[in-house]
């Protein structure tokens, strides 16, 4: 089964997360942040992706160290359950509309990670999530897992919907770049990623 658990502890958080690839998409998340626990909860149901995401970060300072960290651990997780990343159809992008708003994502688990990213928010916080901290998520998940990710929130008004979509777009490309192909199979000219 393509699983992983990592525990990273830090002067300024203590995450542990757990990601099964095979699973149904359950979560299990507490990060101190509601918000974010909302967006993550959506990664997972809608990627497939089981999640257990235990944080315990510095929110006394603000959601930085949280938010930032989560994406360093949560990538490590998957990469490590990906293992040698052959044997997935490795592409996988996503429309995702919700309301007014519509976000893009393609990405490609290529151990080549990268991160584009565009988008803004007019409000500088999203309940007690700080909306600029979805760039810092984003890219901290995709150096750590070894994501070439693109992010588009292509337009919208409300900036709730406008986070979301871009995390479910995320969640769905995921979907299908972590499904499997045959054992040992490569997509990969070079025959390794």
């Amino acid at each position: 089964m393509r699983q992983a658990k990592i525990t990273r502890t830090t002067k300024e958080t203590d995450i542990t997360v757990q990601v099964m690839l095979d699973e149904k998409g359950t979560s299990n998340i507490h990060t101190g942040i509601g918000f974010f626990d909302h967006m993550l909860t959506a990664l997972s149901l809608h990627s497939g992706i089981s999640m257990d995401i235990q944080v315990k970060g510095d929110l006394y300072v603000d959601g930085h160290h949280t938010v930032e960290d989560t994406g360093i651990v949560l990538g490590k997780a998957l990469s490590e359950a990906l293992g040698d990343k052959s044997g997935i159809i490795r592409y996988g992008s996503a429309y995702i509309p919700m309301d007014e708003a519509l976000a893009f994502c393609s990405l490609d688990i290529s151990n080549r990670p990268f991160l584009v990213f565009q988008g803004t928010f007019k409000n500088a916080m999203i309940g007690e999530y700080d909306a600029c901290l979805t760039e810092e998520f984003f890219r901290a998940f995709a150096f750590q897992a070894g994501i070439t990710l693109h992010v588009h929130m292509m337009y919208g008004a409300n900036d709730h919907h406008k986070c979301e979509a871009a995390f479910k777009a995320v969640a769905h490309a995921l979907r299908t770049a972590v499904t499997p192909l045959k054992a040992g199979e490569s997509r990969s000219t070079k025959g390794v990623l």
